[in-house]
Order: structure tokens, then C-alpha cells, then sequence
């Protein structure tokens, strides 16, 4: 004769200490890898962070003063420079949008972010005469320096 089994289903009770156990291993975790949290959202802040504030490099150049900005993902349209003859700001808007279809699987990202860098001019420049040049995503701007710009020296006193 065939035995016919039984399986009860097991109710547990809530314990009233559950949610002290569950923070208390969240802080056991945390403690053991304190940046553990952070890890999924790293990779996307750090990817918004440059959007929002770009990597700005200026030196001279012989008798250039140049300005170069890492602007990856961003369209030459969508940049804007304004030079005065003490501020040069270099602003933009970064719009992305990626589409992935396939058999079972659809995805529409959309990321949007802007910035604006305002940089004092360490040297007199001519502004008139100003280029500006985007490719591979580096913006480059070369101001020639004044006439002025180009000779003026000072000694420093050392203390």
C-alpha cells in the first residue's frame, strides 16, 4: 500500500528582535567594507560628476595661452565659450540617449546633464584672436598673449 505523505507547512512567528538582528548585520557588514554600499552607484556618479565638471587643463604655450577641456559624449553644438579679457567660461549641455532592442529584451536610457567651468586668465590675452577647436572630445582654445603679457617678468623675494 502506497503511503501517503504530509508536509505541514512551518509558521514562524516575527520575532520582535528581527529588525535590531538585520541593522545589526548591516553594521557588522559595513564595518567589515565600509564602501560595500556604495559600490553599484559609483560607476554612474563618477559618470555624471565628469558631465557636470569637466577635466580643465591651462598653461602657456610659448606665446599662447592654452585651455583644454575633456568634454567626452558631447556635441560640438552644444558647447558654448565666452572669453572676456580676465574670465574665459566654457558651459554645455551633454544629451545622450541609447536604444537597445532585441528578441526579448528592450532598453531606452536617456542621461542629460550640464555644466558651466568659469577660469580667471592667469595672463593678458588677446581675445580678438582666439581659436577654438573640438575634436576626439578635447576642446582646445588658444588665446595669443599680449605684447605685454610676453615680457613681463618678476623677480621674486624669497623668505
Amino acid at each position: 500500500m502506497a503511503r501517503k505523505e504530509t508536509k505541514d507547512v512551518a509558521r514562524i512567528e516575527p520575532s520582535i528582535m528581527a529588525p535590531f538582528e538585520e541593522i545589526d548585520r548591516l553594521f557588522d557588514e559595513f564595518m567589515r567594507r565600509p564602501f560595500s554600499i556604495f559600490g553599484s552607484l559609483m560607476p554612474r556618479l563618477r559618470a555624471e560628476a565628469e558631465v557636470i565638471s569637466p577635466a580643465v587643463d591651462i598653461y602657456e604655450e610659448g606665446d599662447h595661452l592654452v585651455v583644454k577641456a575633456e568634454l567626452p559624449g558631447i556635441n560640438k553644438e552644444d558647447i558654448d565659450v565666452k572669453i572676456t579679457d580676465d574670465y574665459i567660461t566654457i558651459s554645455g549641455e551633454k544629451k545622450q540617449e541609447e536604444k537597445v532592442e532585441q528578441k526579448d529584451y528592450y532598453r531606452y536610457e536617456r542621461s542629460y546633464g550640464s555644466f558651466s567651468r568659469t577660469f580667471t586668465l592667469p595672463v593678458d590675452v588677446d581675445i580678438d584672436k582666439a581659436q577654438a577647436k573640438f575634436e576626439n572630445g578635447v576642446l582646445e582654445i588658444r588665446i595669443p598673449k599680449t605684447e605685454e603679457a610676453k615680457t613681463k617678468e618678476r623677480k621674486l623675494q624669497i623668505e
